[in-house]
């Protein structure tokens, strides 16, 4: 069975004006306890503020590919994909792209908001209204992290929406959608919000805590708004869960907290700057709860810390487990880069962590990210002649050669090297002669002599939580030796 895959919805044919209003509500049954909610009033007063965007690439340059990320936790390692546009080429000299999406007016002197996929390289935008003219549109600026893009067109006294809260969503609301799918102009769709909070990984959007949906929205509904029932946007149509490329039940939404701190930024200094804390998470793996003797996984371990940086500064260290930030419980590595990435460069805030078994709460004064959107991984030894290995972890170590430290950037005095896997718990666990171990059970190793002293106990059954290096990236990885029967 083919696993789902997300697709970004920029893309449709363009096709005439629809009516809007195009949903009716339900009538309820004879007894029913309440009557469904009429949407004709919220279409009726917010479908003008809808535009049709279409962005033009001439020449060679064509719309960026297809983005392929994966799943956070999918077993098959399928991937999400995002569409930039459906290539209509009039002739293979002319080789002119198209991509068609949706946008709203955000303030009536021409300002408009969508999805920065939608429009990004484009070399001509423009948006067609509700009263069917068609306006060139200049790119003010976007940001490719939040997949938001600022439109601006010369026209004023235009219907505009009016901005909502999405933050006080709930699952279980009604929501309404208005956009162009497959080119059908001002289509509505309605249903309700499945979950707030919705992370999708690191490699996809890791600064955007999405709202799931079960609004039908396709292809050429990006960066179309999402309604709530007082008719205000509460978030921007931009991907949905497909194998292909329809509909299945499930979309995603930006909140318009996120969209419109994107807006301010951009037309202030024409760029998203993004707070940093400084380190890099990892998830609390079943082995990690074990070694670590933690009550639940709730929380995430901190694997690198960034010297220099503002949670270097404030005393967080490798191994330490983030529970809380600014007052916001983190239930899993992908609650805080949300959650820190709209906090502003220089602002000063609580964390709170666990350190061996202990609470503490540490100010972290935040840092601004690198414009390009990656955080920086921390700079993470002993002479390879002397070796040891663990017959119950199925590996032996060496000293870190000179070569591998001065790649990896490890001063002396840390961590030992794999030198060879000889047994079946390292393997399965994925290790490879060349990683570096820098701690066990979080003592740290500075050489041969630590890792048989930190080994030495292992017995049959137990966990032994490693961290180890490998290029620039540092990770926990927990071993746990079989029972002897």
């Amino acid at each position: 069975m083919t696993h789902p895959k997300l697709r970004g919805l920029a893309c449709g044919l363009l096709v005439g004006l629809a009516m809007a209003g195009c949903v009716q509500a339900q009538q309820p049954a004879p007894g029913a306890a309440a009557a469904l909610p009429d949407f004709t009033g919220i279409v009726q007063k917010n479908a003008a503020a809808v535009v049709h965007v279409e962005a033009k690439y001439n020449g060679r340059r064509q719309a960026r590919p297809m983005v392929r990320q994966r799943m956070p936790d999918d077993p098959s390692e399928e991937f999400f994909r995002r569409f930039f546009g459906m290539p209509m080429l009039p002739s293979p000299e002319e080789q002119k792209h198209t991509s068609l999406g949706s946008g709203f007016i955000i303030s009536s002197d021409g300002y408009i908001l969508t999805n920065n996929h939608v429009v990004e390289d484009a070399d001509e935008v423009s948006v067609r209204l509700q009263d069917h003219r068609t306006l060139t549109a200049k790119v003010v600026g976007a940001d490719p992290t939040y997949d938001i893009a600022l439109l601006k067109v010369s026209a004023g006294g235009l219907p505009a929406v009016t901005i909502g809260d999405s933050r006080s969503l709930k699952p279980g609301q009604w929501v309404l959608a208005i956009g162009s799918p497959f080119g059908f102009d001002y289509t509505v769709t309605q249903g309700i919000v499945s979950a707030v909070g919705r992370n999708l990984g690191a490699g996809d959007q890791p600064y955007t805590s999405f709202i799931q949906t079960d609004v039908p929205i396709n292809r050429g509904n990006s960066g179309g708004p999402l309604f709530d029932l007082q008719g205000r946007v509460v978030g921007v149509n931009s991907q949905i869960y497909s194998n292909t490329g329809g509909y299945l039940g499930v979309a995603f939404s930006i909140p318009i907290d996120v969209a419109m701190h994107a807006v301010e930024q951009i037309k202030a200094k024409g760029y998203v700057s993004r707070g940093q804390l400084g380190v890099s998470l990892q998830a609390l793996t079943d082995d990690a709860v074990k070694a670590l003797k933690l009550g639940s996984a709730n929380g995430a371990i901190v694997a690198d810390v960034t010297k220099g940086s503002g949670a270097d500064k404030a005393g967080i260290q490798s191994g330490d487990i983030i529970v809380g930030y600014n007052g916001q419980t983190i239930s899993q590595a992908a609650d805080l880069p949300p959650l820190v990435g709209m906090t502003k460069p220089g602002t000063r805030v609580p964390v709170e962590l666990l350190r061996d078994g202990k609470r503490q709460t540490l100010q972290v004064t935040i840092g601004e990210a690198p414009r390009d959107g990656k955080a920086l991984a921390a700079a993470g030894g002993e002479a390879p002649s002397a070796r040891t290995g663990s017959a119950a972890l199925g590996l032996s170590v060496q000293g870190v050669d000179a070569d591998t430290r001065e790649q990896m950037g490890l001063p002396a005095g840390e961590g030992v090297q794999i030198s060879d896997i000889t047994g079946p718990v390292a393997a399965a666990a994925g290790l490879q002669p060349g990683d570096v171990i820098l701690r066990v059970n979080q003592r740290k190793i500075g050489s041969v002599a630590d890792f048989r002293e930190a080994t030495r106990d292992v017995k049959p059954g137990g966990t032994v939580l490693l961290l180890v290096r490998r290029g620039d990236q540092s990770s926990f990885i927990g071993l746990t030796v079989p029972d002897d029967e």
